[in-house]
């Protein structure tokens, strides 16, 4: 139950940063806007699936050892998922205006996204394969657009097959849920990307990536 319960105060802190109001104006404060959304996202409709479809018997499946362990993979993976999605979209966004090229705008990508899965390190189950996940991530950077489709709201596909690959629901029901599963978790994006647009400071924050990255001279 360690694990649950640690995930249970995750999801009621990441409510509290829906009240955030604080600009968005260096690197540090958007790598945890992503990390803290990514992980209300992925928790929330994670077990809100769960709970929709077990129904009733939800409080008393928590006293099965294997679904509890299921939950607690399912969540790490929704996670990285659900981190991939909106660190690249909120990347995109936060040096569109720059001229930053692409290996600069992934190397930011990149460094956000290993923060992220820190920051949330200890939910990782024993099978939750950091290293992997990480590769599976710079692989997916390197056919990033960076200029169109990283921008939009399609960029957000990981989540959703996450969530219908990883919650430990049998597989004869997924196969009806699966539209309705997507469309939600689709909406509750639109919310998170609404409050990244309103908070970025995406000059602030494309001056500091310029710091860090000077172009050589000559």
């Amino acid at each position: 139950m360690d694990k649950i319960s640690a995930l249970s105060r995750l999801i009621g802190s990441s409510m509290a940063f829906r009240s955030d109001s604080l600009s968005l104006d260096n690197i540090d404060g958007l790598e945890k806007f992503v990390a803290g959304r990514a992980a209300f996202v992925s928790q929330k409709k994670l077990y809100g699936y769960l709970k929709e479809r077990i129904g009733t018997r939800w409080p008393s499946m928590f006293e099965d050892e294997v679904f509890r362990t299921s939950i607690a993979t399912a969540s790490m993976q929704v996670f990285a998922a659900s981190l991939s999605d909106l660190t690249i979209h909120a990347v995109a966004h936060a040096l569109s205006d720059s001229s930053a090229p692409d290996e600069v705008k992934a190397g930011l990508a990149h460094q956000i996204y290993v923060s992220g899965l820190q920051k949330n390190q200890e939910e990782a189950t024993e099978d939750f394969d950091r290293d992997q996940v990480i590769a599976e991530f710079d692989r997916r950077l390197q056919g990033t657009d960076w200029n169109f489709g990283a921008l939009l709201p399609e960029n957000f596909t990981r989540s959703p097959a996450a969530l219908l690959k990883w919650a430990p629901i049998a597989d004869r029901h997924k196969k009806f849920d699966a539209e309705i599963v997507e469309n939600s978790l689709k909406f509750a994006w639109v919310d998170i990307r609404e409050q990244l647009a309103r908070r970025l400071d995406a000059d602030a924050i494309a001056r500091e990536v310029s710091a860090n990255n000077p172009r050589p001279e000559g």
